[in-house]
């Protein structure tokens, strides 16, 4: 690689650590807001968004740490990486489970949550930064050939849906007193922890196999 090359790619690296320094820091702030507004609620839709942002933060993190690595010994990436992705992985499984026996708890016993102003105006700040920080991953990751900063870009796109799943439920629950649409929308958080989960390891799967 020339020195141009490094220097770009380099400047590169640095961009990439820049924005996942903030989706830790940014998601650390959103899951304690987003737990606090479901423990005041007692809303399952809140808890599965909050537990959901604390294990984007520590996905961030894996990509810092192998960035990270990348910058003092490449050699050792890979490896470590998928170590790090299969925890991923079980970490989601088993918060679908756990919201999963919360929402339907709920739907069961008629548990009725209240309303939540703060959960709703969380939701809606994330709906507005997410789609915006996955697109400059998403070309970043492009221009680097990284597949890592790509698929970090995917997930945060995906948290942008999430977003606007629980945003309805607790909409539906304020403003009409729909209150099992907070326990469908987090049946919702249920089938995108689930589909993230199947992601780590499928990408896993392809790295060994590739």
């Amino acid at each position: 690689m020339s020195a141009a090359a490094a220097g770009v790619r380099e400047a590169q690296v640095r961009r990439a650590l820049g924005l996942a320094v903030f989706t830790v820091v940014w998601n650390l702030i959103e899951g304690g807001v987003a737990i606090t507004a479901a423990a005041l609620s007692g809303s399952p839709a809140l808890i599965g968004f909050g537990l959901d942002s604390f294990v984007e933060s520590l996905s961030a993190a894996v990509l810092i740490w192998r960035l990270r690595v990348e910058q003092r010994q490449p050699e050792r990436v890979e490896a470590v990486e998928r170590r790090a992705v299969r925890l991923i992985g079980v970490t989601f499984l088993a918060l679908a489970a756990f919201v999963a026996f919360e929402s339907l708890r709920s739907l069961i016993t008629g548990d009725k949550p209240e309303s939540s102003a703060i959960g709703i105006t969380i939701t809606v700040l994330s709906l507005i930064a997410m789609p915006l920080l996955a697109r400059r991953k998403k070309r970043l990751g492009a221009a680097m050939g990284d597949r890592s900063v790509q698929a970090d870009g995917a997930q945060t796109a995906a948290c942008a849906y999430l977003s606007i799943v629980v945003l309805v439920g607790l909409v539906l629950n304020a403003a009409l007193g729909w209150w099992w649409a907070d326990s469908l929308a987090a049946l919702g958080v249920v089938v995108f922890l689930v589909q993230e989960g199947r992601a780590a390891f499928e990408a896993e799967h392809v790295d060994d196999c590739c």
